[in-house]
């Protein structure tokens, strides 16, 4: 499943950033989601999990986050996590841009592979997986 999606705000760039990559928030919008943070929380090497479902109908979703450049001075913002577990691999990745104006603009990209996922099932989740993600990534920048 690939999931591509872009927002514009009127937010500063860093005000955006910090909504995106405060990592417990998404266990907040994600249904049956709750999220654990290693220390330090924003750094190259940091560990995130994703605990999702309830009772023995759930997974965890850990990821690494291998590439943390906060933005400074106007510069953009890029951070890039791995999935490491054993249900879901790929990788997602949050970049923020100032636009004119003060404002930010936040492209949000997954790629997330589930081990019975066939090429049907993979396009079939792309709707999913868009409103499920648009709906986190616009609930984390409100």
């Amino acid at each position: 499943m690939i999931v591509d999606l872009v927002r514009q705000r009127q937010m500063p760039v860093a005000e955006a950033w910090a909504r995106l990559t405060t990592w417990k928030r998404h266990g907040q919008y994600m249904p049956l989601t709750t999220v654990t943070v290693s220390e330090p929380e924003t750094a190259v090497g940091t560990r995130v999990v994703a605990h999702t479902g309830i009772g023995r109908l759930s997974f965890d979703d850990p990821m690494e986050i291998i590439v943390w450049h906060p933005p400074s001075d106007g510069d953009l913002g890029h951070c890039r996590l791995v999935k490491r577990g054993n249900v879901v691999t790929g990788w997602a990745q949050i970049t923020v841009t100032a636009t004119p104006g003060g404002g930010s603009l936040v492209h949000w990209h997954e790629e997330a592979t589930l081990p019975f996922e066939g090429r049907l099932l993979s396009h079939l989740g792309y709707p999913f997986g868009r409103a499920l993600f648009g709906r986190l990534l616009n609930r984390l920048l409100s």
